[in-house]
Order: structure tokens, then C-alpha cells, then sequence
């Protein structure tokens, strides 16, 4: 993988900020029932697209190398949080926790299998294992 610098910057007066990426510019603010201005994604719309194009890349090559007929993908996602008691799955059983569903649908002539397939595949994109990992952000002021 080829290590990207992002910049992120922004004033202290308000939300909005200006995210570069290489040769990309992308704006990334809160909603206005949260004091934002919403002139971008919110940073939780960018992460929830983060994993979804990167699921549905995934998922492509995937069946491009398998020559499977898969015509598209689409990849709806939500993030809310709940109560982690009402997580069954989960080991925090106290205060909550953050909650993405991710309906994932394939477009193309596939086999109950293939699909079954293609589903465990989306699972092992590289932003849903960065997501299930453990994860060392390291912060400093320079």
C-alpha cells in the first residue's frame, strides 16, 4: 500500500474544514442541527464511504479475477450508536458503542454461492480489517 499524507485544516470558527489528498480537495463539515454549516460530509459520512468504496473495490476485483458475472456493487451504510447490552456479539457489555450496517448489493448473474462468496470477501476489504483492529494513533504537536 502507498502511504498517502492527508492534510486536514480548518479556523476555530466554525466545523468546516479542508481536506487535500493528494491532488484531491474535499470538505468535510458537521450537519446544521449540530452547529454545522454542512458544506461537506461530516467525518462519519467520510468514514462510512471510506469502508464502503473500499468493500465494493474489494468485492470487484474479487469477482473480475474469478471471472464471476458481477455487472455492479452497491454499498449502503449507517452508523448509530447503541447500547452495547443490546449487542449479543459483543464484548463491551457497558455504556455504548458504535454500530455500522452495511447492505451490500450485487448486481449480475450469480449463483447462491458466488454471492455467499462474494459476501465473506467484502469482510476482508483492507478498511474493515483497519476498522476490527487493534489501532495506535500516535499525536503530536508540531
Amino acid at each position: 500500500m502507498i502511504a498517502t499524507d492527508v492534510i486536514v485544516k480548518g479556523d476555530a470558527s466554525g466545523f468546516a474544514q479542508e481536506i487535500v489528498v493528494g491532488p484531491h480537495r474535499l470538505t468535510a463539515d458537521e450537519p446544521i442541527e449540530v452547529g454545522g454549516k454542512e458544506t461537506g460530509p461530516s467525518p462519519y459520512d467520510l468514514l462510512l464511504a471510506a469502508l464502503g468504496s473500499c468493500t465494493s473495490m474489494t468485492v470487484a476485483l474479487y469477482a473480475r479475477t474469478k471471472k464471476w458475472p458481477l455487472e455492479s456493487v452497491t454499498v449502503n451504510l449507517r452508523h448509530s450508536k447503541i447500547h452495547a447490552a443490546d449487542c449479543r456479539d459483543c464484548e463491551t457489555k457497558e455504556g455504548k458503542i458504535d454500530r455500522i450496517e452495511r447492505d451490500i448489493h450485487l448486481v449480475g448473474k450469480l449463483d447462491p454461492e458466488q454471492q455467499k462468496r462474494l459476501l465473506e470477501i467484502a469482510d476482508k476489504c483492507p478498511v474493515h480489517r483497519t476498522l476490527r483492529s487493534e489501532i495506535d494513533i500516535q499525536t503530536r504537536a508540531i
